[in-house]
């Protein structure tokens, strides 16, 4: 098979030197070979490459036969459940999703879900594996065949409120597609806890035997992060859980930027343009500057009709005219003309020179305004 030499999660080159090679290791995890099988049973290399790009570590081979399917031990032990009961019930309180639907994404047999919906969540599951769902529908747990392979992935009992994916993701060669599948079968504003193993504590610890095939991705906490920030999150909390093994973050469903604030401040603006304005004939009216900022703005304030001129001192702008609004572009001198009352100064982070230059050029001639966090500010409001 052959390796692997791009990233799986950005598709950037891989660095070309392995920064580790372990020869002769277990082919899988779950592949324990019977008497009969030994004889075929071979050990295969394993090679630790990063990516260039992103950063995130990961094997150049490819994954495990199963890898879409959850196999957990037969049980798990009364200090794990405990833990997870602990842990479970103070996430569900803590975000408001007691009695919720939360969804297990790879709920394996209901080891977990079973504790999630203890711990006093509507609890969903979605199982690869049919054998291990029909084992949840035997222990009264509702659990849905499938696997989230990308955006377009709908689960039937969604939307859902909250999820988890616990030491799942290392295993999905496209994890950054399931989450964005994750993120498509949620209500808006929807929290989750996503779990991986900690690469931080395999290398604090130096424990060099934490490799394995089943294993395609080793997270450290930066690369965890910026994975999930990238499909759809924002991580609202992640820390090292379960003697550090594990890390444990807490994410929300991103929603759009709230731009409520931008629109406000452009009808304040508006009202201060008008006013302004309106102390003048249609027509005796300058801009000064025919930067970005100002172009935006007459179009925006829709006051093209009440502006004689731009005025601006870049030779290459001075004989063209405004995009969209068509005002033409004239030299400063203009203002000598006589023919308009007032300038209004859109000059950036020049404004406040600018006006000073007017001053100095024509005393009190013109009312002059300039751009204030509040609106339009006329001379005497400036002082």
């Amino acid at each position: 098979m052959a390796a692997v030499d791009h990233c799986r999660i950005c598709a950037q080159p891989l660095f070309a030197e392995p920064l580790l090679v372990q020869h002769d290791m277990p082919a899988a995890a779950q592949g324990l070979p019977t008497a009969e099988q030994l004889s075929a049973d071979r050990g295969v290399e394993l090679a630790l490459r990063q990516c260039g790009g992103c950063g995130l570590v990961q094997l150049d081979a490819e994954p495990v036969p199963y890898w879409r399917d959850v196999i957990r031990a037969a049980g798990i032990s009364q200090e794990m459940r405990d833990f997870r009961l602990k842990q479970f019930g103070g996430w569900l309180g803590e975000h408001g999703l007691a009695g919720r639907k939360v969804l297990e994404v790879g709920c394996g047999r209901g080891e977990y879900l079973s504790l999630l919906a203890e711990a006093g969540a509507d609890a969903y599951g979605v199982e690869h594996l049919p054998a291990s769902v029909a084992a949840c529908h035997q222990a009264g747990l509702r659990a849905e065949q499938g696997f989230v392979d990308g955006p377009e992935t709908r689960l039937a009992a969604g939307p859902f409120d909250g999820f988890m994916i616990l030491n799942f993701l290392e295993h999905i060669p496209a994890a950054h597609l399931t989450l964005q599948g994750i993120a498509a079968n949620l209500a808006d504003g929807a929290v989750g806890m996503v779990e991986v193993p900690n690469f931080d504590m395999i290398l604090e610890k130096g424990l060099f035997a934490e490799f394995i095939p089943d294993h395609l991705f080793y997270f450290t906490e930066c690369t965890l992060v910026r994975l999930l920030e990238a499909n759809g999150f924002e991580v609202l909390d992640c820390r090292a859980a379960w003697h550090d093994y594990v890390l444990s973050a807490t994410v929300r469903k991103r929603r759009p930027q709230n731009l409520s604030g931008l629109i406000a401040c452009e009808t304040a603006l508006r009202a201060s343009f008008d006013d302004f304005l309106g102390r003048f004939a249609p027509g005796k009216v300058a801009i000064w500057g025919a930067g970005h900022q100002s172009l935006a703005l007459i179009s925006l304030m829709g006051i093209a009709g009440r502006i004689r001129y731009v005025l601006d001192s870049a030779p290459f702008k001075q004989g063209r005219y405004t995009p969209a609004t068509h005002l033409p572009i004239v030299p400063p001198e203009r203002l000598n003309d006589g023919e308009v009352d007032a300038v209004i100064v859109l000059a950036a982070s020049y404004s406040a020179e600018v006006a000073r230059l007017i001053r100095e050029r024509h005393g009190q001639r013109f009312a002059v305004a300039v751009m204030g966090e509040g609106g339009l500010l006329t001379e005497p409001d400036r002082c």
